[in-house]
């Protein structure tokens, strides 16, 4: 039997490592910047065609490279930041593997000028593919100048997974974002397709640099942070409660110059704005952590963004410890003031003069308001408080309480028969729905609210169970997209017009979808410096929060597919029918939780919602039998 294990070419091992390593755009940005924050670079220039996709240049004023550096940088595992095994262990630079060049050579076309820092002349570098095509002297300035070009050109089925370009943008500032915080002496500039659109200057604080990525105004909104123990020092800033939001929060964590996610930190800031505001909102905070680097890990994953704590419960209460003094010192947490010294004094003579005597009625424990007999029971004459009122004119009508009573019970119950009679009666826990015929498994005066989040809806087969948002949810992406194809989705102007300002990010894809959110009924005005006006918003939706939704329907679209034009109007539906459904933890009156179910039990598809997320289940006897057993 022959051999069948072989050793894989370094040109296919390189690709491989490039699908750990380079996953879009964004990823080779963040690996040449960090390799430019390595080199001491005091001044980085990126610059996009395409949102990456046909150039990703990066320019510094760092160290550089020789000649025979510069060739050996694109081999695997060259890198000039570790010696052995235990440097891992004491990391003082952002890159330390010796892959990131070397996959972005495999899957992009790659032109390199560097000049050593003092050296006469530098040196021109092409390479396609892993395959060094030429080498020459050049006259460049100091520092490295990266020009990568047709990303995935020969990995089609990777080129072909990426987003749209603004979708591509968008994480390219969000990384952008990222590294920028984390470097905030480092000057930057970022163009994207002739267009500047950052410019950061050098020298700045911190707190400078918060306020030029992001807007001037979120300077006021700060509280800062500063501490140090011997096992770490933490500066840095949260926001006030009252400046917290929704979706979109700005929430950065650093450790020794370098960008981490750590849900456990995380959790710990959450727990400190426990009580100040809503469960369903989130606080910005900007915090640098500081420790030895022999007491961390950050070999964990390619990307370099999960790290482990040696300590990491000590500096975790630290960490709660430090965010719960800094909203109690700049009076974050709102108090009550009892202070009465400037309160007029009431004579007590007025206080006795001004004080109400309600009569003592006794009324009788049988009586029945409805009752065929309307008649009042009479006060009882030993009651020792008499009253007596101005007359009043009384409408006739009012005076037969039953017949007001069966008339409230007839047209209710009429409007429930005439969706009920057509409504598909029970949806079993398979996929698959079973409609029954006969009225009597339905019954409407059963209907329940459950912890003001659910509905219960018994019949003869068991329980059903609704999800009110949920449910919501579909009923309003049905009449969106019904309306929307029959060409008669109706705009209400909006009495005081809602000023939104977005983040760079959220208003490249806002300006991507601004002419279909107008056939879905709205009306946007572009205001400059990344603001928008919402002038009218589809009359199907009342009551909607305008900020909230087009927040809403930009991330959405964030994460949406490639081909965004096809499905723009899903996007913008199931947003916006988001946005307005009931929320969770609202008590719904009978009327309105009947109206939601049989507006629900109309729908085509009343199973799911338009992503995919059950809008009911069933509990079958068997199940309830079960239960009790």
């Amino acid at each position: 039997m022959s051999d069948v294990i072989k050793l894989l070419p370094d040109s296919v091992a390189n690709q491989i490592a490039a699908g750990e390593v380079i996953q879009r755009p964004a990823s080779v940005i963040k690996e040449l910047v960090e390799n430019a924050i390595d080199a001491e670079a005091t001044k980085i220039d990126i610059v996009l065609i395409d949102a990456g996709r046909t150039l990703i240049q990066v320019v510094d004023n760092g160290k550089g490279m020789s000649e025979t550096d510069a060739r050996l940088s694109f081999e695997r595992h060259a890198t000039s930041k570790i010696r052995k095994a235990d440097d891992l262990f004491a990391l003082h630079t952002m890159g330390f593997r010796g892959e990131a060049l070397a996959s972005i050579a495999a899957i992009s076309q790659v032109e390199l000028r560097t000049r050593l820092r003092g050296a006469a002349m530098g040196t021109k570098l092409e390479i396609n593919a892993c395959q060094c095509e030429q080498q020459v002297a050049d006259y460049c300035p100091e520092g490295c100048n990266f020009m990568i070009k047709n990303l995935f050109f020969n990995v089609p089925a990777r080129r072909k997974f990426l987003k749209s370009n603004q979708v591509e943008l968008s994480n390219i500032l969000r990384e952008f974002e990222r590294l920028a915080l984390v470097n905030y002496t480092t000057e930057f500039t970022l163009t994207h397709n002739g267009s500047l659109m950052y410019q950061l200057m050098g020298g700045d604080s911190f707190k400078q640099r918060i306020a030029a990525l992001f807007s001037h105004s979120i300077d006021k909104q700060l509280i800062p942070i500063e501490t140090e123990t011997s096992m770490v020092r933490l500066y840095g800033f949260i926001s006030r409660p009252e400046n917290a939001r929704k979706r979109g929060a700005l929430q950065y964590l650093f450790v020794n110059g370098r960008h981490m996610r750590h849900l456990f930190f995380h959790k710990a800031i959450m727990q400190c704005y426990e009580q100040l505001i809503p469960a369903d909102e989130q606080p910005n905070y900007f915090l640098h952590f500081s420790v030895d680097a022999e007491t961390i890990d950050v070999n964990i994953h390619p990307t370099k963004n999960e790290i482990k704590f040696e300590n990491e419960l000590a500096i975790r209460q630290i960490l709660f410890a430090a965010v719960k003094e800094a909203l109690g010192k700049f009076s974050a947490v709102p108090s009550i003031d009892f202070d009465n010294d400037d309160a007029p004094e009431i004579p007590a003579g007025e206080v006795a003069t001004a004080e109400l005597r309600m009569p003592e009625i006794e009324v009788d424990p049988n009586y029945n308001p409805f009752a065929s007999s309307s008649r009042r029971p009479a006060t009882s004459s030993s009651s020792s408080t008499t009253y007596h009122t101005a007359p009043r004119m009384v409408d006739a009508s009012l005076n037969n309480w039953q017949s007001l009573y069966d008339n409230f019970e007839r047209k209710r119950s009429e409007t429930i028969e005439q969706v009920v009679t057509t409504a598909p009666r029970e949806i079993s826990a398979d996929t698959n729905p079973i409609f029954i015929t006969e009225e009597k498994d339905f019954s409407v005066s059963s209907f329940i609210q459950i912890k003001n989040r659910y509905i219960g809806v018994p019949s003869e087969s068991g329980l059903m169970l609704i999800d009110q948002n949920k449910a919501h949810i579909r009923v309003l992406f049905e009449r969106l997209m019904e309306a929307k194809q029959a060409h008669q989705i109706e705009s209400q102007r909006v009495l005081f017009p809602e000023v939104i300002t977005l983040s760079a990010p959220q208003n490249l894809i806002l300006e991507d979808l601004k002419d279909e959110m107008e056939n879905m009924g709205f009306e946007l005005s572009f205001l400059g410096d990344n603001s928008w006006s919402v002038c009218s918003t589809p009359a199907i939706l009342r009551g909607i929060n305008a900020k909230e939704l087009l927040l809403d329907v930009v991330d959405t679209a964030t994460e949406g597919a490639n081909d965004i034009a096809s499905r723009i109007t899903e996007h913008v539906a199931l947003s916006s029918a988001k946005a307005a459904a009931i929320g969770y933890g609202r008590k719904l009156k009978q009327e309105e939780i009947e109206a939601l179910v049989a507006d629900l039990f109309r729908c085509k598809e009343p199973n799911f919602t338009p992503d995919g997320y059950k809008t009911m289940v069933i509990i079958s006897g068997d199940e309830l039998q079960k239960m009790f057993s």
